[in-house]
């Protein structure tokens, strides 16, 4: 069966990209075997391979849900085996639904509007957008040859605000935030970013290298945490209400924070502290690809979820 592709519409405020209406998202899946086919192109580019050993000698079976059979290592398999898609008994169809709403909501998608839009239990929905949120994890991130802009920021609401039982013994006013640190690479407008438990030293110089290559010009706000981070690094002083000091800024990571922050209040109205690098990760992948058509999104977050299995208790227990 050929897969299709269907992207023809104008992406969003991205005349130079291709999007994918809802009508051709149904057009591209009009059926379960249209979304196996789909998943398994992209899983498997160059022939079908065991999603336990690996081996490309595999036969098709009869089995009911492993349609396939490893004559190396011996067992049924799927395409949605060794995936963050594994043990869903979901369609494929749906999960193929869900990775297009991930991409194309800037500011997220809630377990609600999920559970709605699918027909499936918000429970079900939230563990859905989690395994998602794998694909964008990665062990080992290229390093940015700068300029690289770097600043933190809050994200939370205020201990005042919390009930009893949550409030950080000394905590008073807008105290107990959760700190996340973050990286834009002005050369490929990449973003990385990650949750940090203090905004010390240390902690801000090791964040700075291990996001950025030796040499290249870092840029931050005047922070004493930033002192002496690089031979080659300037600031801007927003202590003193300065903001650009020729091509030293920090503006470009500042619209990031502004995009997660409508996420947080617009869409998600709360992130945990347990969960917060999941979420962190979901906005700074998205805002990585959104220059590339929509369909090539879908297959990037697709692709992501090899290697990556997530058990609900993994995220459920304490």
């Amino acid at each position: 069966m050929e897969v299709k592709t269907m992207t023809t519409t104008t992406a969003p405020g991205k005349s130079h990209r291709k999007g994918i209406s809802l009508m051709e998202l149904t057009d591209l899946f009009p059926d379960e075997q249209t979304a196996v086919k789909w998943f398994e192109a992209i899983y498997w580019p160059e022939g079908r391979c065991c999603g336990h050993c690996g081996s490309t000698k595999t036969v098709k079976a009869t089995h009911k849900t492993m349609p396939y059979f490893c004559t190396d290592c011996r067992h049924y398999f799927s395409v949605r085996t060794g995936t963050a898609l594994q043990s869903s008994r979901l369609p494929l169809k749906k999960w193929a639904f869900a990775v297009y709403l991930y991409v194309t909501n800037l500011k997220g998608v809630s377990s609600m509007k999920l559970h709605r839009d699918l027909k499936v239990t918000q429970k079900t929905a939230w563990f859905m957008l989690h395994r998602l949120r794998e694909a964008w994890t990665a062990s080992g991130l290229d390093k940015f040859t700068g300029p690289v802009e770097v600043d933190e920021t809050y994200i939370g609401g205020k201990e005042k605000n919390k009930p009893l039982s949550k409030r950080r013994a000394g905590s008073q006013g807008g105290s107990g935030k959760a700190i996340v640190i973050g990286a834009k690479d002005r050369a490929t407008n990449k973003i990385s970013a990650v949750k940090i438990d203090s905004t010390d030293k240390q902690t801000l110089h090791d964040f700075v290298n291990s996001r950025a290559a030796m040499g290249s010009m870092i840029y931050t706000d005047d922070h004493p945490g930033y002192s002496k981070v690089r031979n080659r690094h300037q600031t801007v002083k927003h202590s003193v209400s300065q903001y650009i000091n020729g091509q030293a800024h920090t503006n470009g990571i500042e619209s990031f924070w502004a995009l997660l922050k409508r996420g947080y209040h617009g869409t998600y109205h709360h992130m945990s502290e347990k969960h917060l690098n999941r979420y962190v990760t979901e906005f700074s992948g998205r805002f990585n690809v959104r220059e590339s058509d929509t369909e090539v999104q879908m297959q990037n977050v697709a692709a992501g979820m090899v290697g990556k299995r997530l058990m609900y208790s993994e995220l459920t227990s304490d």
